[in-house]
């Protein structure tokens, strides 16, 4: 019974301790839950009080922002609001000038039908008058007075018409001079007058020696073949090669260069270093074309004028090198195109060429303008570029803009002071002369004025013509020489028929 006792008493008390340890087990639990709670409602609660800051801010930016929007929309609207009202009073203003020439109009189309009423009136009062005192009849008082009217009128539009022309002229003037000071200050070129010989250093004395040959036999075959006059005289290391002709001059100066730096001189290797020489110019005459065209950027061109245009450079006009001359011109012509609105291109163009015909006229004789147009004609150039070839010395009168900038380049280039020698350009066009009379007989090869045009060496066929035709031929110059040229002193004319005969050993 105890035992039961025991047992019942362990079973209560055991319920009881552990009732009371689930009792405080769920305080805890409890306890804890709630403490938890309440830092997540703090947590959240610090969460929402930011997301309101953070509106509030926003909220205060956009309203910042929205004022700034409406501060620079009212601006605009003032700045609007004061142009509508300046254009208001402007078109006002603009409104009252126009009521006000309209008004002027309207006057002066009633003093105008006033004057008229009056001339009318006139007219028949002068009808009547004439009729009562002459036997005029109605219609041919009419007839008479209004030819008298016409004939009045006439004079005063003449008079008006003088008067714009007068103006125009002045103003066109002013112009002109504007155009050429703004090519004038624009452009600056260089400026050196052709001499009229080469001087070419010589590495000592002995070589004048080898120059000159046994009994003058080279100095005669360079004379002869290269058409100039060599002048071997006491100067120490030097010799003169003369000549007008400044391409030939050239040409003799490089061929005497490569005889004395090679050293071996004789008349068969004078020719071999001739030809090789021309045939180094003609190359070296296409590559300076070449070049100016490169510079001026007016490719293309067809290569016979682009060759002629580099050959220039060895062509003189009144001392007045042919080449800086083309080169002026081309540039001063652009300059006063492209002020007067013209294709400056074009100008450019035309200036350069304007004078092509230059570089052949010492070969075949004529008009470097008729030789130029025509050239140009042929390679199909620009009409303007033809017309200032030929209006440039007067031929035509310039059709175009382009034109009479080149022809007004072309005499600011030649008048500028120093620019060209008559004295010079008075000898080079006798020994021209002197030359062209000479080569214009038949069976003449060649002909050189040489020795300041003292000398003409003239060479002929020696098949065609015997040495009695050549004795006949030298006189048959020497008299039109002497009937058609100007000269002081005399002229020697040598007439050279010379045969050659080769063979060669195999």
């Amino acid at each position: 019974m105890l035992e039961i006792v025991v047992g019942i008493v362990g079973v209560v008390l055991g319920s009881t301790i552990c009732y009371v340890w689930l009792k405080n087990s769920s305080q805890n639990k409890f306890s804890r839950y709630e403490y938890e709670a309440k830092a997540k409602a703090k947590a959240i609660e610090n969460e929402v009080e930011l997301l309101l800051k953070a509106a509030h801010v926003q909220m205060k930016e956009n309203e910042i922002e929205q004022a700034s929007e409406y501060q620079k929309r009212l601006s605009k609207v003032d700045e609007r609001e004061r142009s509508l009202i300046l254009q208001t009073k402007e078109f006002e203003s603009k409104e009252d000038k126009l009521n006000i020439l309209q008004q002027h109009v309207i006057d002066k189309e009633e003093q105008l039908e006033k004057l008229e009423q009056t001339k009318q009136s006139e007219i028949n009062n002068a009808i009547t008058k004439m009729q009562d005192v002459t036997s005029l009849t109605k219609e041919e008082a009419k007839a008479y007075i209004l030819e008298k009217v016409e004939e009045q009128s006439r004079a005063e539009v003449a008079a008006i018409v003088r008067k714009y022309e007068q103006e125009a002229k002045i103003e066109g003037e002013k112009k002109a001079n504007y155009i050429l000071a703004q090519a004038t200050t624009r452009y600056a070129g260089d400026f050196a007058g052709e001499r009229l010989i080469n001087l070419i250093n010589l590495p000592s004395e002995e070589h004048k020696g080898r120059i000159i040959g046994k009994e003058g036999r080279n100095i005669k075959a360079l004379e002869m073949l290269l058409g100039v006059d060599i002048v071997v005289d006491e100067t120490p290391g030097v010799i003169l090669v003369s000549s007008f002709n400044l391409y030939r001059r050239a040409i003799a100066t490089r061929v005497i260069e490569i005889l004395v730096e090679d050293g071996r001189i004789h008349p068969g290797r004078i020719e071999e270093v001739h030809d090789k020489v021309q045939a180094e110019f003609e190359q070296k005459t296409y590559e300076e074309g070449e070049n100016i065209l490169i510079e001026l950027g007016l490719f293309p061109m067809h290569e016979e004028l682009v060759r002629l245009l580099g050959r220039m450079k060895y062509r003189a006009s009144y001392g007045q090198n042919a080449l800086a001359h083309t080169l002026e011109v081309a540039k001063l012509a652009r300059v006063m195109a492209a002020e007067m609105g013209g294709d400056e291109k074009l100008a450019l163009r035309a200036g350069l060429l304007h004078d092509i015909g230059k570089a052949l006229t010492q070969d075949f004789g004529g008009s470097h303008v008729d030789i130029g147009a025509d050239l140009c004609r042929r390679h199909g150039e620009h009409p303007s570029v033809i017309n200032a070839i030929y209006a440039h010395h007067g031929y035509e009168e310039p059709d175009s803009v382009e034109s009479a900038a080149v022809c007004a380049a072309d005499k600011l280039s030649a008048a500028r002071p120093g620019a060209r020698r008559e004295v010079l350009e008075s000898f080079t066009k006798r020994v021209k002369e002197i030359e062209d009379i000479a080569t214009s007989k038949s069976d003449v090869t060649q002909a050189y004025a040489i020795n300041a045009g003292r000398e003409v060496r003239v060479f002929v066929n020696a098949r065609k013509m015997s040495d009695n035709e050549a004795v006949l031929l030298s006189k048959e110059i020497a008299k039109e020489i002497q009937q058609n040229v100007q000269y002081p002193g005399e002229i020697k004319v040598n007439v050279i028929r010379e045969t050659r005969a080769t063979s060669y050993a195999k």
